[in-house]
């Protein structure tokens, strides 16, 4: 399929899929979580966190991550995506307002609570699986 194609496929995975896992590097080796995904129109991927975990400590050490979204489990097939690609914690008000839904009140005080941050992810490599035979497909980004 053409760049064009595969980006509107990408998008369907993105929109409707929220649950993913993301791998950071801890220790030189893999360490992978579940975490709940947003995203922009130019494929950056954005999930809440809090500034006292793991993942935002290992991030600040070595931004490069990996990210699984999609598939449902519910068997050979299901389509999903690859992510590779560097993260980079952000703090400002804005982009917290923009992700911020209270479902997120089990773990913060609010919006403007200081441990709430988000993570912001920036593929450097986009691969969709099992849309058919001619994937995996990489997008060029």
């Amino acid at each position: 399929m053409n760049q064009e194609e595969l980006k509107k496929q990408i998008y369907k995975v993105m929109d409707q899929h929220k649950v993913g896992t993301l791998a950071t590097v801890k220790d030189n080796k893999p360490h992978t979580r579940y975490m709940t995904f947003s995203n922009d129109e130019e494929f950056t991927f954005y999930t809440p966190t809090n500034r006292e975990t793991h993942k935002a400590e290992e991030i600040e050490s070595n931004p490069h991550v990996h990210v699984l979204l999609g598939y449902e489990g519910e068997g050979y097939g299901d389509t999903y995506l690859e992510v590779q690609g560097q993260a980079k914690i952000r703090d400002d008000q804005e982009i917290k307002d923009w992700l911020w839904n209270d479902h997120m009140d089990r773990w913060f005080k609010g919006k403007d609570d200081p441990e709430y941050i988000v993570l912001e992810i920036m593929p450097e490599n986009i691969r969709l699986m099992n849309e058919g035979e001619e994937t995996p497909e990489t997008l060029d980004l």
